[in-house]
């Protein structure tokens, strides 16, 4: 089982860990904790280096299975063997960058949720830019101005953003904690993380974000699409 650092700091950007399994045929190995996110959300893995005896691995891909994750490496060098230690670094400017991306998200879904009703049926993201898809019936231009003022005026006005990891009764007391159209919590999971803009918007989430919405600077509308009768996708940048 790997422990999850970024659950619980997000900023941890370097962290030691001790490899405990090793897929040679897949150059991947597994830690007993890690930084990395593997991942998931609409939100894409962190990427970086792992060092091991003197060499330095680049992780080019992170990947959750079950209760592991693996750290997919590149080059040529033999694999770390199990029981190594090893030193993990994220790509910190690309990691901090989804982050604000995912924190602006979240804003985004707390203004519409919170002003229109309208639950999220799709989203996803890459450092900087991202979409979402809303349960709207008609969304048009001046709706869409309407929102991205509104959206960050919330920025502006220096939300604090909490995480907490709560026991899954006691999470689901939370109205509206899952604000995606169908429900993406297996029923197994004992332990469900919650992502607090104060004031604004909470939800189960399990990525990564900012500490102030401040942080993320400003949002920009490029974009809108119908996708269907009642599902309408924004696309928005973080500037």
């Amino acid at each position: 089982m790997t422990e999850l650092l970024y659950q619980t700091d997000s900023y941890l950007r370097e962290f030691e860990a001790v490899v405990t399994a090793v897929d040679a045929e897949a150059r991947a190995v597994v830690l007993d904790r890690t930084a990395f996110y593997p991942g998931g959300g609409g939100q894409p893995c962190d990427v970086g280096t792992l060092a091991a005896g003197g060499v330095v691995y680049p992780v080019a891909r992170v990947k959750k299975q079950g209760e592991e994750v693996f750290h997919y490496l590149g080059g040529a060098d033999p694999l770390p063997a199990a029981g190594s230690a090893v030193r993990g670094a994220l790509d910190w400017e690309r990691r901090y960058q989804l982050m604000r991306t995912h924190t602006a998200l979240h804003v985004l879904c707390g203004v519409v949720f919170r002003d229109y009703g309208a639950l999220v049926t799709g989203g996803e993201m890459e450092p900087l830019k991202g979409r979402m898809d809303f349960e709207f019936e008609r969304l048009q231009k001046e709706l869409v101005q309407v929102i991205e003022a509104a959206v960050n005026r919330e920025v502006a006005a220096g939300r604090e953003v909490r995480v907490a990891i709560l026991p899954r009764q006691e999470a689901f007391q939370i109205p509206d904690l899952i604000r995606t159209k169908i429900n993406l919590l297996p029923e197994g999971i004992t332990q469900v993380r919650t992502v607090e803009i104060v004031g604004l918007d909470l939800q189960a989430d399990g990525g990564t974000h900012v500490r102030n919405t401040t942080e993320i600077g400003r949002i920009r509308v490029v974009d809108y699409k119908s996708k269907g009768a009642i599902n309408k996708r924004i696309y928005i940048e973080v500037i």
